[in-house]
């Protein structure tokens, strides 16, 4: 028997107004009653009432809903719309990289978005690609301004490197360190193995900066680096992104800074000469790339397509005899990702009966909170009546009661019909936010980096068939209610 999928409810209203005037237990029930449309049971409710959306991620009860979520005591969390989980932009991306992370889904109900559906989770993987490119951005302005910085001889940030100390905005030689520094040249010249450089070093008593043991690692950075013979290198490395590894530049944008020398010229360079040699000599063969369609496209014999040695082509581990060049198959994919994302007759015809039946329900709640309103005017002039004397205390009652009880039940069915509403636009999604999705989705592909482009083609695509002139691509996300359109077709021979 399957289990339950277990959730988290969020309740966040930013002011004292907003706690009595919409209400926490309206955001609730709401909440209470798509998780009921789902077969969902709720676990836990996180309340948040009167506090600002600015930043949340550090109080209590956030970090009490991040525990439950790592722990998998809850494995989704539903509220009533993005601005209600964070107003703070870099923070909503975090919330969604920690779900993601942990497995969990977030629910966002005026939004029309549920990462435990195909689209929703579509969408979540649009955001995270959209955030990639926008810090790549970002990343390509701030290092615009570091050559400018180099060239003018400004500190770039970071520690001094080892031998060396900062003196204001000068780097000058560091007394206690140089000499290390020297002698890792002078071993290395000697005895041609960082390890055992490295050994000798701790045998002597000597440590890094940081007191730990010097190791064959740090010996090869070190004799790398030329800030020992004078020439101290600025922009010549980039990073790959948060937690991931630092890279070289292209040789003709690194930036060269005279600086005192600590190790003679002649010894760095024969140092370096044996390092290159010995790198050269035990160089890994580097790990291939990963593909777009690698596990994706198949033979019609039914064997998987890789690319093999000659990095051009996706063949058959089957029979060995189907072949598509990498570059055509991207683009044949790229056209038809324009026709399925983007053709008006596949959504146009299934939302326009979900569109009326969602504007029935909306018609529904419109005509309720006519009658709650007007019910609210009656109590209000009952009450009136009843202070001034013109209705009597035995007959108050008569009057009031019947409205009362009338003013409560619409009350509780305002946020099982809201709940509704949202579970329809959930489904059937929103017709307007899937055009715009899907198009920006298309218009900025290729603006987009291999590793989103990759994530979101797992995403839509269920199997790419490759046979004699023929290629199907079946998508396994439909904006129309994730009901697949005809196969997209196209003949390699053109005839």
């Amino acid at each position: 028997m399957e289990q339950k999928k277990r959730i988290g409810i969020w309740v966040r209203v930013s002011t004292e107004f907003q706690v009595k005037d919409d209400s926490p237990e309206h955001h609730e029930q709401r909440a209470r009653y798509y998780a009921e449309a789902k077969g969902w049971e709720v676990i836990e409710v996180y309340r948040l009432e009167a506090i600002s959306g600015k930043t949340v991620m550090e109080l209590p009860e956030t970090k009490k809903m991040l525990r439950d979520i790592q722990t998998g005591r809850i494995t989704a969390l539903v509220f009533s719309k993005l601005a209600r989980l964070a107003r703070n932009t870099k923070e909503l991306l975090e919330f969604s990289e920690l779900f993601r992370k942990s497995n969990a889904d977030m629910i966002s109900l005026a939004e029309n978005i549920d990462t435990s559906s195909p689209s929703g989770r579509l969408f979540f993987t649009i955001i995270a690609a959209m955030a990639e490119w926008e810090r790549a951005e970002i990343a390509d302005r701030v290092a615009a301004s570091v050559p400018i910085r180099a060239k003018m001889g400004k500190p770039l940030g970071g520690a001094a490197p080892f031998g060396y100390r900062w003196l204001g905005k000068e780097l000058v030689i560091d007394q206690h360190e140089a000499p290390v520094r020297k002698l890792i040249h002078e071993l290395f010249a000697q005895y041609k193995k960082k390890g055992l450089v490295a050994t000798k070093l701790n045998e002597m008593g000597h440590r890094t900066r940081n007191g730990s043991k010097f190791s064959d690692t740090t010996i090869g950075r070190l004799l790398h680096d030329s800030t020992a013979k004078g020439i101290r290198l600025a922009n010549y490395t980039k990073s790959l992104g948060d937690g991931k590894k630092w890279v070289l530049k292209p040789e003709s944008e690194w930036i060269q800074i005279s600086c005192p020398a600590i190790v003679e010229t002649e010894l760095w360079d024969e140092c370096d000469r044996i390092l290159y040699q010995q790198e050269e000599k035990n160089k890994r063969a580097t790990k291939p790339a990963v593909h777009l369609f690698s596990g994706m496209l198949f033979c019609e014999c039914g064997g998987k397509m890789y690319v093999y040695a000659d990095l051009k082509n996706y063949k058959c581990s089957k029979c060995r005899k189907t072949k598509i060049e990498i570059a055509d198959i991207e683009e044949i994919y790229y056209e038809n990702l324009k026709s399925f994302l983007l053709t008006d007759e596949h959504i146009e015809k299934f939302l326009s009966k979900a569109d009326e039946t969602i504007a029935e329900k909306e018609m529904q709640m419109q005509t309720l909170n006519q009658d709650k309103s007007r019910l609210k005017g009656e109590m209000d002039k009952t009450m009136q009546l009843y202070l001034a004397g013109q209705i009597p205390k035995d007959g108050f009652g008569a009057y009031y009661n019947p409205l009362d009880v009338q003013l409560k039940q619409i009350e509780n069915t305002v946020p099982e019909l809201q709940a509704e509403i949202d579970f329809l636009k959930i489904e059937y999604l929103n017709g307007d936010s899937i055009m715009n999705e899907a198009k920006n989705l298309y218009d900025r592909w290729n603006t987009l980096g291999d590793f989103a482009k990759r994530e979101i083609a797992e995403q839509i695509t269920d199997r790419i068939t490759i046979g004699g002139d023929e290629i199907k691509i079946k998508f396994s996300y439909n904006p129309a209610y994730f009901q697949n359109p005809e196969n997209a077709q196209r003949n390699l021979t053109g005839s």
